[in-house]
């Protein structure tokens, strides 16, 4: 099954909502509720909403801004079924999801977790262990490329994100399959239900398919750096400068054409560098 196929959007960003919908399709047992943080207003870019508007769900839908949570409020009065609450999600024993989730009548198996914060979203899935989702929708840094291994610090305050890889390794440990991957979302599915969806290789380069917000950093025989790819900044829309050290101009040849005497220059460079800590 290619999840692909299935990409649509009525309030989600990448296609998530028509992925999550075959995906819970496929599944072959389902308690219609879900949780999403940070959750906005409810509607925007929202992995959830159409599971709640147009499927009856249930949910748990947690939002850290104060004048967001009061949108969000606004949006679902007089819903019972629809849970609120304004708080951060960390990864501690006192901040952390299953200690919000408890605070409700939610299953602890219950249908489908989104994750997207900006940041800590490794740290967060990471410290969930009373609950048990079948399905998890998590952001990735789609900057950062398919073979990379990179999680960032577990601090509120970095907003670095974590790679595809990273976060395919954490779903091991905590018993999930990669089932689908949209340009900036990760779908995946408790081990027991992966056979349903006939997926042949789920390796993270196979089900990410095109990364167009990767920049791809290279260097000519010479020395020169490039970078291809995406850019500019994904976020800040500014062009990336290559801060990276770089040879002086005099010495971008290939090596085996410097010449004695600049063969002897350069290895004089090497030396300065190595002891200033640039080499």
């Amino acid at each position: 099954m290619r999840l692909l196929d299935y990409a649509s959007n009525v309030f989600s960003q990448s296609g998530e909502d028509g992925i999550i919908n075959k995906v819970l399709e496929t599944l072959t047992a389902k308690d219609k509720w879900c949780v999403e943080f940070g959750a906005w207003d409810g509607q925007h870019l929202s992995n959830t909403c159409n599971l709640i508007e147009n499927y009856g769900y249930n949910a748990v839908l947690i939002e850290g801004d104060p004048e967001r949570a009061i949108d969000l409020r606004r949006r679902y009065c007089g819903k019972p079924n629809i849970n609120v609450f304004n708080r951060f999600v960390g990864f501690g024993t006192d901040d952390g999801l299953d200690s919000i989730l408890a605070q409700s009548a939610i299953p602890q198996n219950f249908d489908i977790l989104s994750i997207d914060i900006d940041g800590n979203d490794y740290h967060v899935w990471k410290a969930v262990e009373k609950y048990t989702p079948k399905v998890v929708c998590i952001e990735y840094n789609p900057t950062i490329p398919s073979e990379v291994e990179f999680v960032q610090p577990a601090d509120p305050e970095v907003n670095h994100g974590s790679s595809l890889l990273s976060l395919n390794m954490l779903s091991l440990t905590k018993n999930y399959r990669l089932v689908a991957v949209t340009s900036l979302n990760a779908i995946f599915v408790q081990a027991k239900y992966f056979p349903q969806f006939g997926i042949a290789n789920n390796d993270p380069a196979t089900l990410r398919e095109t990364c167009p917000a990767v920049a791809h950093i290279f260097c000519g025989y010479d020395g020169t750096i490039f970078i291809k790819g995406q850019e500019r900044l994904l976020w800040h829309d500014l062009q990336y400068k290559a801060r990276i050290r770089q040879l002086p101009r005099m010495f971008r040849l290939y090596p085996g054409n410097f010449g004695i005497t600049k063969a002897f220059i350069y290895k004089v460079y090497q030396q300065f560098c190595r002891l200033v800590g640039r080499g």
